[in-house]
């Protein structure tokens, strides 16, 4: 099955959760409402001609400073799914505001989504909606902010910890 054949079969059963699509330079990117997204990984993983049983990559991008993007949703978060038995890949993304961050978790259906999403979190401070072990993956607990954040002071100074004795 092609990128627009999957496109096509994805938009199909989302209907009006399917937001916009495209295909750019050999990938295939579908666009979904964040009430959308769960129904779209599971039926991707679950029918039989997408297959899409593996997670590659789940992140996220900030596009405060991104020229036509000033009005929009802050953030992306981004899914990249593949197929090992029919070799195919697509892209899935959820658009969120910066004051409501959040999508719900896809640990239900790929186990390493928990790792994902608390790297997504740790470093956006975007939240996963049902996450059962939302906390830092990266940086301690005391460090204050999100870092790949736009708007992260590159100067910031952190508080210091050590070991409790």
């Amino acid at each position: 099955m092609d990128g627009s054949a999957i496109l096509a079969r994805l938009r199909a059963r989302l209907g009006a959760r399917a937001l916009d699509a495209h295909e750019r330079f050999g990938d295939h990117t579908l666009v979904v409402a964040r009430e959308g997204i769960v129904d779209a990984l599971a039926y991707g993983r679950g029918d039989a001609e997408l297959r899409f049983d593996m997670l590659m990559d789940l992140t996220a991008v900030d596009y405060q400073k991104f020229p036509g993007r000033e009005d929009g949703p802050r953030f992306d978060v981004v899914y990249h799914l593949y197929s090992i038995p029919h070799n195919h890949r697509v892209r899935l993304k959820v658009q969120v505001e910066e004051d409501d961050a959040w999508v719900p978790t896809a640990t239900g259906l790929w186990p390493i989504a928990n790792w994902l999403e608390r790297e997504v979190w740790d470093m956006f401070g975007i939240r996963f909606e049902g996450h059962p072990d939302l906390r830092r993956l990266l940086l301690y607990e005391e460090f204050v902010g999100h870092p790949l954040r736009k708007d992260y002071p590159i100067t910031r100074r952190q508080p210091l910890i050590g070991p409790k004795v």
